[in-house]
């Protein structure tokens, strides 16, 4: 698709960002039938082609307005259709600049502002652990919608103390040891149990997702830059890798050395860092080889019938597909992938579910109700996923429990002790 830069982009680094993955696109329309919003709104400018076109238009001088921001807001950066496309157009790139360039020139009502300004700010911050914790005391008494958004308080169990020689990173996130640290501790339980240790870098927070898609850029990549920093000794103490058990994280971090990669100072420390990151799920096959015969059986089987949902990040932003099923399979576990739209979002996607909890909800439901008919004639016993985001938004509309498979996993193994 040929684009004709207006002067104020002509010499841009993004303008030529934007011009070059906009030569892929030949507009046949086929991201369309995997874009989660087109399938509900049945709009050309829900869609990534229409998107695409809203953007080139920008980008050739067009002045955007609400209308456009909001075609471009309602994507969900989920990347189905990068999976789809023929041609390996990098539409979350570009829809990362358009909504960069659109957010420079479209006021937002002062209700937006204060509703992602607080998002951005308060999801890193390190007053969200005693806020989540105080709303976690009075979840009984909040409304409903509110409610969703705080799950219950989870006992994290135990921390392994045993020292291995070999060694990886984790990141424990901003928003996980809050809300779901069973998560961080059932990872390093299991990868202790493979003969592998978990360390925490202190210093290491936020791995920038949420403010780099709230359009604050900048703060997004001082927030990459802070976590290299507080990696950087251990990757010249030579950990084998740095684990990611959140593939919402996993997807940004990996992302690093290209997001960086026009800074000197960090350009290579940023494409050792994405080299070294892999999603747990990416070490299974050797994890399920040392765990086979540690597992107890019975804890296996009570497990039940599993449906897991692969989340977008995993799926589409890491293009890892199959191995958590393949490889809990062979360890006993009943665990299938629904056969009927594993490609689409359950609405999750971030902070998507709170800027637009509409759309958001309408892809929950749509999820559980084929992840519901993943085994013929009953329901699972249990749901697992591989982020957080996913689990809590999933939880939120279903009584069935809703976890990581590596808990999963993890009690497997206690059980056998």
């Amino acid at each position: 698709m040929h684009t004709d830069l207006a002067p104020e982009y002509q010499n841009s680094a993004d303008g030529q960002a934007a011009a070059a993955i906009l030569r892929k696109c030949v507009h046949c329309g086929f991201c369309t039938a995997t874009c989660p919003t087109y399938q509900l709104l049945g709009d050309e400018l829900d869609g990534p082609r229409g998107r695409i076109y809203l953007m080139k238009a920008v980008l050739e001088g067009a002045t955007p307005t609400r209308k456009t921001q909001a075609h471009l807001d309602r994507c969900l950066t989920c990347r189905s259709c990068e999976s789809t496309c023929p041609s390996g157009v990098h539409y979350g790139e570009l829809l990362d600049i358009g909504r960069k360039l659109v957010e420079a020139k479209v006021p937002r009502p002062l209700g937006e502002q204060a509703l992602r300004w607080a998002l951005k700010e308060g999801i890193p911050s390190p007053l969200f652990a005693p806020a989540m914790k105080l709303g976690q005391l009075v979840r009984p008494l909040l409304p409903a919608a509110l409610k969703a958004k705080v799950p219950a308080k989870q006992d994290a169990g135990t921390w392994p103390s045993t020292v291995h020689a070999r060694k990886v990173l984790l990141l424990a996130g901003c928003v996980q040891p809050a809300m779901a640290p069973n998560i961080n501790s059932a990872t390093a339980r299991v990868l202790d149990a493979a003969g592998v240790q978990c360390l925490i870098a202190p210093k290491a927070g936020c791995c920038g997702a949420v403010k780099f898609h709230l359009n604050d850029q900048q703060g997004g990549k001082a927030q990459m830059r802070a976590n290299i920093e507080a990696w950087w000794p251990y990757v010249q103490d030579g950990v084998e890798a740095i684990i990611m058990n959140a593939s919402g994280c996993g997807v940004t971090v990996k992302e690093y050395g290209h997001l960086l990669k026009d800074e000197p100072l960090y350009a290579a420390k940023a494409a050792r860092i994405s080299a070294l990151t892999k999603d747990l799920s990416e070490w299974l096959p050797e994890l399920s080889e040392r765990l086979s015969g540690k597992l107890d059986a019975r804890s296996v089987a009570q497990a039940g019938a599993m449906a897991f949902h692969p989340p977008c990040s995993l799926q589409h932003g890491q293009q890892l597909r199959g191995g958590v099923e393949k490889h809990l399979q062979a360890l006993g576990f009943d665990i299938k992938v629904t056969g009927a739209e594993a490609h689409l979002c359950c609405g999750s996607a971030g902070t998507y579910s709170v800027i637009n909890p509409d759309l958001a909800y309408q892809l929950r439901d749509r999820k559980l109700g084929q992840l519901q008919a993943t085994f013929a004639g009953s329901a699972p016993d249990l749901i697992v996923s591989a982020n957080m985001g996913c689990i809590m938004h999933l939880q939120s509309g279903t009584s069935t429990p809703v976890r990581h498979w590596v808990e999963v996993l993890d009690e497997a193994l206690a059980q056998a002790n």
